[in-house]
């Protein structure tokens, strides 16, 4: 899921029934069951009503967020009381696929009440409030999965209780980070458009009269606490936005441990994403000079990023590289692709402008009706100036339009999607990995180059165009490799947020637009060097698999076992493949 929020991650459909292995009986596994269904049921969806939406599960839709003192408190007990049940469960009872489960269920829990005893970000982020307020709305406006009238009675729902997020705000904000403050500025015109322009569009086929009055007036009401909302956070939190939006290297172990299993410590970590980084600006020196060696790589570098669409015609370019795509996974037998429609290209939402560029938003696991997907990429805002227009459009080059739509639609993000339906448990389609989510997708771009996606009449029409797309696909790997620098360097007191700025540029070989988006966004998104971590992990799992397989080894194989395990952390999936706990990395 970018996340918009953190992106709306890829899921689908329905809960398929593990049956006891090895002469088990089945009483361990329907407690199991029983545990998860308690836990999704009493804490996770009912604390989460919008990820509940998102999942499909319409019972929560009239609910929002709480993001009172008492309601966290209340929710910090109830995830405590989980922790110690999912603790006390005995393993040894369980098949592999719930004993995985267990493990997987305990990080869950553990980086949450890491998040909201710890880290806080109630207390140091507005854009928590704003920007959670439009996406509870925004979901019930994108897909049609009931009637107008049904669909906006829950929206109102929701928009009564946004004044009341905004007031829990003004309570809970203490002492923010400026640059947190700044962004939340930055997208409440943004938010605010979208009120007052976007949502009464969205709800214009409801027919109810008495409900569109009241719509009328819930929404005016969200409009007039937004704007204060953006008086009070520029005359007062502004001014006293002083706190630190680093997490510390404790907390970032903690974080990586419990959503991903990795426990690498952070200077060797810092070191493996550094290899990559130089691995691949090698590579990128190496293309460049292929392509013109009178000039310096950055003169090369300059080059491609003028070879871009016009912003009206981006989407459209996306668009066009699904048929290639498709075919090249189907000769080359890449992957089995499950049945699905194409994703719909959108513009990316208001509330996740600035710190995304494009991000994949699929139905959720339990949604039957609607089951659209987007591809939201982000385009020029109508005020921006015509040296913004240039910087933003760079970053969607001739080159990284096949590693982002790679990425996001055909291997990635939407296979995904149209994987989840086979995931080995119920568990699974709810919660994820980003190492798994990302790095897959991260895979992908250099995977399919490596394929010979590129190869002149498949990807490209002649060697020279396959060098400037292999060129933009390295520019998109330096990309994640600067995330994993800075992630870890801007979080253990080692870089500020300019000299993250200029890492991007300098090292990573991104516009200054792009690299002020990824810096912004990684003073919020501390471990987002999970693309590059779940890359390599992927990597090497390959080839620990095709070491075992032998002469039986295909990529096709490996793959669809890769994704058939839906998307744990990847030690979970090593065990899974490999019948071990072999090292990650």
């Amino acid at each position: 899921m970018i996340t918009a929020t953190r992106k709306i991650v890829c899921l689908a459909a329905l809960f398929c029934v593990i049956r006891p292995i090895g002469g088990l009986a089945a009483e361990p596994k329907g407690e199991w069951d029983a545990l998860v269904d308690d836990y999704l049921e009493k804490v996770y969806f009912p604390q989460n009503p919008t990820a509940a939406t998102v999942a499909g599960l319409h019972q929560y839709d009239s609910q929002i967020e709480n993001y009172s003192t008492r309601e966290t408190n209340a929710q910090i007990r109830a995830l405590h009381e989980f922790e110690t049940r999912v603790e006390n469960f005995p393993a040894a009872g369980l098949n592999p696929i719930d004993a995985a489960d267990r493990e997987i269920l305990l990080g869950q829990i553990r980086s949450t009440l890491l998040t909201l005893e710890t880290l806080r970000p109630r207390e140091k982020n507005p854009d928590v409030y704003s920007g959670g307020a439009a996406g509870s709305v925004y979901v019930l406006m994108v897909r049609k999965f009931a009637p107008p009238d049904d669909r906006l009675r829950s929206a109102v729902a929701r928009e009564k209780k946004i004044p009341e997020i905004l007031a829990s705000a003004r309570e809970n904000l203490k002492n923010p980070p400026r640059i947190f403050t700044e962004i939340a500025l930055e997208q409440l015109p943004g938010i605010i458009a979208f009120f007052r322009q976007d949502v009464p569009a969205a709800f214009a086929e409801a027919k109810g009269p008495s409900l569109k009055a009241e719509f009328a007036e819930s929404n005016s009401e969200v409009i007039a606490a937004l704007t204060r909302y953006e008086s009070w956070l520029k005359s007062d939190l502004l001014p006293r936005s002083k706190g630190d939006f680093r997490i510390g290297a404790a907390n970032y172990s903690k974080k990586l441990r419990y959503e991903d299993m990795v426990d690498t410590p952070l200077d060797a970590l810092l070191q493996i994403g550094l290899d990559d980084l130089h691995k691949n600006q090698a590579e990128l020196r190496r293309v460049a000079k292929e392509i013109d060696p009178t000039k310096s790589p950055q003169e090369v570098m300059g080059q491609l990023a003028a070879n871009h669409p016009a912003p009206d015609k981006l989407l459209e370019a996306f668009r066009g590289t699904f048929d290639g795509l498709i075919s090249f996974i189907q000769e080359k037998k890449i992957i089995t692709i499950p049945p699905g429609p194409r994703p719909l290209l959108m513009e990316t939402p208001p509330f996740a402008r600035a710190t995304t560029t494009a991000s994949m938003d699929t139905p959720g696991p339990f949604e039957t009706v609607a089951t659209e997907s987007y591809f939201h990429v982000t385009l020029p805002a109508p005020g921006d100036s015509p040296e913004a227009v240039a910087s933003l459009m760079s970053g969607f080059n001739i080159g990284t339009i096949f590693s982002t739509s790679t990425h996001e639609t055909y291997p990635g993000h939407y296979m995904q999607y149209l994987w989840t339906s086979r995931a080995p448990s119920k568990l699974r389609k709810v919660l994820d990995a980003s190492t798994n989510v990302e790095g897959w997708a991260h895979y992908c771009e250099q995977m399919m180059v490596e394929e010979g996606y590129l190869q002149p009449g498949r990807g490209a029409k002649d060697e020279q165009e396959a060098r400037w797309i292999h060129l933009g696909q390295l520019q998109d790997a330096l990309l994640r490799d600067a995330r994993f620098v800075v992630g870890i360097e801007m979080h253990t007191e080692k870089m500020n947020f300019e000299e993250a700025k200029t890492f991007f540029v300098k090292d990573g070989f991104q516009a200054s637009k792009i690299a002020e988006i990824e810096a912004k966004r990684g003073t919020s998104d501390p471990t987002y060097l999970y693309y590059t971590l779940g890359k390599l992990q992927i990597l090497k799992l390959r080839e620990d698999y095709k070491k075992k397989m032998g002469e039986t080894y295909t990529l096709g194989k490996f793959h669809d076992e890769f994704m058939s395990q839906g998307f744990p952390p990847i030690a979970i999936v090593r065990k899974a493949l490999l019948g071990d706990d072999s090292p990650v990395l």
